[in-house]
């Protein structure tokens, strides 16, 4: 059982006035079999007032205007996290078996298993889908492993490869891009081999810095939001892999919400009128609350803002942070 104190800052800056910014977040953590979320603060600068509800996969949104002139967005929530992760039973569904539950499972989970706006259906995928198979000696999550190692052993984990936009032909065409990329990457390769699965937002807490996987988990969890993938296997339920680590998702992994693709979870998406250009950046600071000797350990480091981007002059302009 673990306990995570989070704190998520968001922030805008543009070099003119705006006004009139229209946003919503889903950057509460969720509440389930394997997580409590034990308090969720959302404020902003300039103050707004918000309000919530759940939409259609279950996730919290929140929603918030600020109509008056300004040049800097502030959004920072704070939360607080208990985080189980429970034995389970190892999937013993083979690919098989999920051939022959072919209609129920599309007719159930309809929506994880077609093409959605971010995993289309491509035949470059048939490689690693052919190559997963031949690792996986028939077992439905055996595919699913080996498909996560794949992608994490042939793709480079590149920033600034892709784009918030991006979808899997240009992860493909690239061979690299971020963890939105390489959860879209599984997604793809399990559902054109009849599994379902869907895309999770959430974070990482980095492990310590004697890990070998340390450099590469403090990249993707002290700086912004991560992101992976669930596979649904027969007899089993759904079950989540870091494609990015090439593994089965731990305890430090911290949920925010589940969709079909990036696009149903955003974890910032807005509109403002102004003709200025943006800068982002983005700070996550995601520590346990004690360590073992009931000290307080904190892994946070900020992304530095890109360039200003001047974007093109139209009455309202579009807010959309990736996940790395």
């Amino acid at each position: 059982m673990n306990r995570y104190h989070l704190v998520h800052i968001t922030e805008f800056h543009y070099d003119g006035p705006v006004s009139e910014s229209y946003n919503e977040v889903r950057l509460r953590p969720l509440t389930d079999e394997k997580q409590s979320c034990l308090s969720f603060k959302l404020t902003t600068t300039p103050p707004s007032q918000s309000r919530s509800y759940q939409d259609a996969f279950g996730n919290w949104v929140h929603l918030f205007n600020v109509l008056r002139e300004h040049r800097h967005l502030k959004i920072e929530t704070d939360s607080v996290i208990l985080r189980m992760d429970a034995p389970a039973e190892p999937p013993s569904a083979t690919l098989a078996d999920v051939d022959a539950a072919h209609d129920e499972l599309f007719e159930d989970y309809y929506d994880y298993l077609v093409p959605s706006d971010y995993v289309p259906h491509l035949a470059q995928l048939d490689p690693l889908i052919a190559a997963a198979e031949a690792l996986a000696n028939g077992n439905a999550y055996g595919f699913a492993e080996a498909a996560a190692r794949l992608i994490h052993e042939r793709f480079q984990y590149l920033p600034g490869a892709t784009h918030v936009h991006s979808s899997l032909a240009d992860s493909l065409t690239n061979g690299a891009g971020v963890c939105q990329d390489f959860a879209h990457l599984l997604i793809g390769m399990a559902r054109k081999r009849g599994i379902p699965a869907r895309y999770v937002s959430g974070y990482l807490v980095p492990q310590c810095a004697s890990n070998p996987d340390s450099a590469l988990e403090e990249v993707i969890g002290g700086q912004a939001s991560h992101a992976w993938a669930e596979v649904y296997i027969p007899g089993s339920g759904w079950l989540p892999l870091d494609p990015t680590l090439g593994r089965p998702v731990a305890a430090r992994h911290v949920r925010i919400g589940y969709g079909r693709d990036y696009g149903d979870v955003a974890p910032v998406r807005g509109m403002y009128n102004g003709h200025a250009g943006q800068r982002l950046s983005v700070d996550v600071q995601l520590r346990p609350d004690v360590d073992v000797d009931g000290h307080e350990q904190l892994n946070s480091s900020t992304l530095i803002p890109p360039e200003e981007e001047i974007l093109e002059e139209r009455p309202a302009q579009p807010v959309q942070q990736q996940q790395q």
